[in-house]
């Protein structure tokens, strides 16, 4: 736990965040810190203003220009589960042209375990009223190679990932009974994985159990395929995670604990791996946050990080940037 406390004090004050944003914004006047990375450290920017206007301010601040067929990937989830509602996003997805929210079915059962169950739960939540919505794997599966690899060669995607040209990842973060966590790399993994390529994730490649395989397996399959999902894409990729009902369940689970934690934040970058560790060291600097530490831990999910900066999907030293004024 030292470990990630250290990391986030020492790279948050060399961009002008500290634990209490708000009083290093007035010793510097009011005003952030130039945005800037020190070093070759990938930027993560923040605001604590969880709403519409919180989170286009992040997504503005990463000075992104996204162009072609662009497409909004979240998490549909479970009825009765905590995913991203429209009141909050809806806003956001819109401000794009012909906005198309993408996710894959489920190989867990449940109501989106097959698509038109899901394009159901889609309708429920509101996803439909905001945007087209498209169920990747609708179709059947892509296959994505994936290099440096410990567990992983091939990637089973949605048949529908390669008709687009630019992805916006927008995650809610929040614990997980498997994962320990889930942010940025599970949506880029699991999420973009066709209900086959989620079944091979889960099983670390080896095509057997789900639910039985060996845990580090599964954690570090799943940094690897979303580092296929990345190559494939060569940069036209963004992310940004929502800190809000941070339950130690994901929102694949229709029946949730309730949070006991407050809300922290919405924060986005360039860099999965450096937005998800940047989360993580929230929750652990947060007095409330020992529920979700103890599912991280219990489930050793700080080995996906581990695994996504060794194998170069991202780096876990990052400079953390306040936008709020």
């Amino acid at each position: 736990m030292k470990k990630f406390l250290s990391v986030l004090c020492c790279l948050c004050l060399l961009s002008g965040f500290t634990a209490n944003g708000e009083q290093a914004r007035q010793e510097n006047g009011g005003q952030s810190q130039p945005q800037t990375a020190a070093g070759d450290s990938p930027m993560v920017y923040m605001t604590s203003d969880i709403s519409p206007e919180g989170l286009q301010a992040v997504y503005e601040a990463l000075g992104a220009s996204p162009s072609g067929k662009i497409v909004i990937k979240l998490s549909t989830g479970e009825p009765g589960s905590n995913y991203l509602r429209t009141d909050l996003i809806g806003d956001f997805v819109q401000s794009f042209e012909n906005p198309t929210i993408v996710e894959c079915n489920t190989a867990y059962g449940g109501s989106r375990a097959n698509t038109a169950m899901h394009y159901q739960v889609a309708e429920d939540h509101g996803y439909t009223a905001i945007a087209h919505v498209d169920i990747m794997d609708e179709d059947g599966s892509m296959t994505l190679p994936v290099t440096d690899g410990d567990n992983l060669t091939e990637n089973y995607v949605g048949a529908h990932f390669a008709n687009y040209d630019y992805y916006i990842v927008l995650s809610h973060f929040k614990g997980h009974s498997m994962a320990g966590y889930g942010g940025a790399i599970k949506n880029i993994s699991i999420g973009i994985a066709s209900s086959q390529g989620k079944s091979h994730i889960h099983s670390g490649g080896t095509g057997g159990s789900m639910w039985g395989g060996d845990q580090d397996a599964f954690l570090e399959s799943m940094a690897e395929a979303g580092k296929s999902v990345v190559d494939y894409l060569q940069g036209n990729i963004l992310y940004i995670n929502v800190m809000n009902r941070l339950s130690v369940d994901c929102d694949c689970d229709g029946s949730p604990a309730e949070p006991d934690m407050h809300d922290i934040g919405i924060l986005a970058s360039f860099d999965p791996v450096a937005l998800d560790q940047a989360c993580i060291d929230l929750v652990y600097q947060a007095e409330d946050g020992g529920s979700l530490i103890q599912r991280i831990e219990s489930r050793n999910g700080l080995h996906t990080l581990e695994q996504a900066e060794k194998i170069g999907l991202g780096s876990r030293s990052y400079s953390l940037v306040s936008v709020d004024e």
